[in-house]
C-alpha cells in the first residue's frame, strides 16, 4: 500500500511527534452529519483503514493480475499525483524540495519500500485475519529495537501481551487451513522491515529538524508525498528486475473493469487515508487514535474471514482473535512510562 498506516507498531510510525505528545488535540466545535467532530471521523479513519486493507486484499488475490510491482507502482503514482493536485488547491502545505532533505530521507525512503512492498507480496498469499494477527510481531521487533538503541525498557503488562501476541501468532500457524509457507515468509519480513520504519524515522525526523524551512519536523503530508515520489525509480527498477515490463501488457485483467475500479479505489483510500488520520488525530488524543486502530482491526479480520471465504476453524478463531485482543492491551501498557 501506498501509505503507511501500520498502527499496530505505535502511534508514532507516520507521525514520530505523536510518541513525544506534541500534538494536541483541538476540542470540537461542531457537529458533522448530527454527530460530535471525534465520533465522525473517527468513524471516517476506521472505514478508510478496514476499506483499503479489504480492498488491496480483493485486487491482489481475487483477480488472476501478476504485475503486483506494477500495481504497487500505480498506487504510488496516484497518491504522489494527488497530494501534488491538493498542494496546488491550497489543501495542504508540502515542504519544498531540498537535496540535503532527500539525501537523508533517502535510507527512509528504502526502508519504506522495503515496507510496502513486502507487505503486498504477503497479504497477496495470506488470509486477512492471519496477515493481521502476524503483523503483530512487528511490535516485538520495535521493543527489541527500543532497548538496543533508545535504551528503553516497558513494564511485565508489555512483556506479556508481546508473549500473548506470539503464542497467538505460533497457534494461528499451526491451525492455519489455508497456512501458506510464502505468505508467512513475506510477513516475517514485513514485520522487520516496518519495525526498522519506525525505529529509523525516530532519529532522522530529528535531524530533518534544522533543514526544514519552519525549522520544525517534517509534516505527514510531506513524508507521504516524498515517500512515495522517490519509490518511483526504486520501483522501477523491482518492475524490470521481475520481467513484468515485458509480460505487464498481456495481463489480461487491465482489460477488466472491475479490477480497475479496485486498484483506482484502493489507491484513492490510500490517499484519503492520510485525511482521516490527520482529522481523527486533531479531535482526540493519540492513545484513543492508537487504541480504536487496534479495536478496528477485529471487525476488519472477522470480515476478512467471511468476505474472502478463508477456511477456517474455532482453534484458528480463538488464536485470532487472542492475537488482537493482545494487541489492544499491548497498545494501553505501551502508553505507560518507559521503566
Amino acid at each position: 500500500m501506498a501509505v503507511a498506516d501500520d498502527n499496530d507498531v505505535e502511534e508514532g510510525l507516520l507521525r514520530p511527534e505523536l510518541a513525544s505528545g506534541e500534538l494536541k488535540p483541538v476540542a470540537p466545535a461542531v457537529r458533522v452529519l448530527g454527530l460530535p467532530v471525534h465520533v465522525a471521523s473517527g468513524a471516517a479513519y476506521c472505514v478508510a483503514s478496514a476499506s483499503m486493507v479489504l480492498l488491496n486484499k480483493a485486487t491482489l488475490s481475487s483477480f488472476e493480475f501478476n504485475s503486483t510491482t506494477s500495481l504497487l507502482f500505480f498506487q504510488c503514482l496516484v497518491c504522489v499525483i494527488l497530494v501534488k493536485l491538493a498542494q496546488w488547491s491550497g489543501v495542504v502545505t508540502l515542504e519544498p524540495w531540498n537535496r540535503k532533505i532527500i539525501q537523508a530521507w533517502l535510507p527512509v525512503n528504502l526502508i519504506f519500500v522495503g515496507m510496502i512492498y513486502t507487505s503486498f507480496f504477503a497479504l497477496k498469499h495470506l488470509g486477512v485475519p492471519m496477515a493481521t494477527v502476524l503483523k503483530n510481531l512487528t511490535n516485538l521487533f520495535v521493543i527489541g529495537g527500543d532497548y538496543a538503541f533508545y535504551n528503553k525498557t516497558y513494564g511485565s503488562t508489555v512483556w506479556l501481551t508481546l508473549g500473548l501476541m506470539m503464542i497467538s501468532a505460533v497457534c494461528g500457524a499451526a491451525t492455519d487451513l489455508a497456512f501458506n509457507f510464502t505468505g508467512y515468509f513475506w510477513q516475517l519480513i514485513n514485520c522487520m522491515f516496518t519495525a526498522a520504519y519506525s525505529l529509523y524515522l525516530r532519529g532522522v525526523m530529528d535531524r530533518l529538524v534544522n533543514l526544514t524551512v519552519n525549522k520544525s519536523r517534517l509534516d505527514e503530508y510531506s513524508m507521504v508525498f516524498y515517500n512515495n515520489l522517490l519509490s518511483l525509480p526504486l520501483l522501477l527498477v523491482l518492475i524490470w528486475h521481475s520481467g513484468e515490463l515485458d509480460t505487464l501488457a498481456q495481463e489480461p485483467d487491465l482489460r477488466n473493469p472491475y479490477f480497475l475500479t479496485a486498484a483506482v479505489a484502493s489507491s484513492l483510500l490510500a490517499f484519503c487515508i492520510s485525511f482521516a488520520t490527520l482529522w481523527f488525530l486533531s479531535s482526540t488524543t493519540a492513545t484513543t487514535y492508537s487504541l480504536v486502530g487496534s479495536l478496528n482491526k477485529i471487525p476488519v479480520a472477522l470480515i476478512g474471514l467471511v468476505a474472502f471465504n478463508v477456511p477456517w476453524s474455532l482453534q484458528n478463531l480463538f488464536s485470532i482473535l487472542l492475537g488482537l485482543g493482545a494487541a489492544v492491551i499491548f497498545v494501553a501498557a505501551k502508553r505507560g512510562p518507559p521503566k
